[in-house]
């Protein structure tokens, strides 16, 4: 029977996953160092499970190299305070620009930046998964300025514009009117129940 070699990497990541669970600080920051990509978004996992993930750690592995790590670290500054993902928002990577965005959404962030820089993705990013999340977002946060982008994002592609109609829910006024009634009419069936539903909602 031949044996397989074992892969080091996996070695170290798994170390660091079961780090987490048992409470082994020193192990999981030790992997936070490590030279792949997938051990240290394993020891940031690891250290926010046992409630050691420092602010700073975290604000720290939101710069790091490796998109992987990056797009870990977005989801876990879901309620931190003082660790924002907003700053992802112009990251080179759209996976991460994308999960930035959902995370501005979850979070409630309305900072004017922010909610300005999401307002530029919805609109005008080359990727419709950027450009959904951040209308999502808009709509979740629900700031006055965001209104604009969210209408634009309504003659969107289906994906897009659908989730625009569903980010209309916390504004009114007569643009907002003159969106629904259009979408009422859109050639794809779940745009026009979302717009009957929030037209209904009133």
């Amino acid at each position: 029977m031949t044996e397989h070699p074992i892969d080091a990497r996996e070695v170290s990541r798994r170390d660091a996953v079961i780090a987490g669970h048992v409470g082994d600080a020193t192990t999981a920051r030790r992997a936070k160092k490590d030279k792949d990509p997938r051990v240290r978004a394993s020891a940031l996992g690891a250290l926010d499970r046992m409630g050691a993930l420092a602010d700073g750690e975290l604000q720290d592995a939101l710069h790091d190299p490796s998109p992987r790590v990056r797009l870990r670290a977005v989801a876990l500054t879901l309620g931190r305070t003082l660790v924002s993902p907003a700053p992802l928002l112009d990251d080179p990577s759209d996976d991460v620009v994308e999960a930035a965005a959902w995370a501005c959404g979850e979070r409630g962030e309305d900072d004017i930046d922010a909610v300005a820089q999401l307002g530029r993705l919805a609109t005008g990013h080359s990727n419709p998964l950027v450009r959904e999340a951040a209308v999502a977002a808009l709509g979740a946060i629900g700031h006055p300025a965001g209104l604009g982008p969210i209408l634009a994002a309504t003659t969107d592609r289906v994906a897009v514009r659908r989730r625009a109609v569903l980010a209309l829910a916390p504004f009114e006024g007569p643009e907002v009117d003159a969106a629904l009634s259009r979408a009422s009419q859109d050639r794809d069936w779940q745009t026009r129940d979302a717009a009957e539903l929030l037209t209904n909602s009133d």
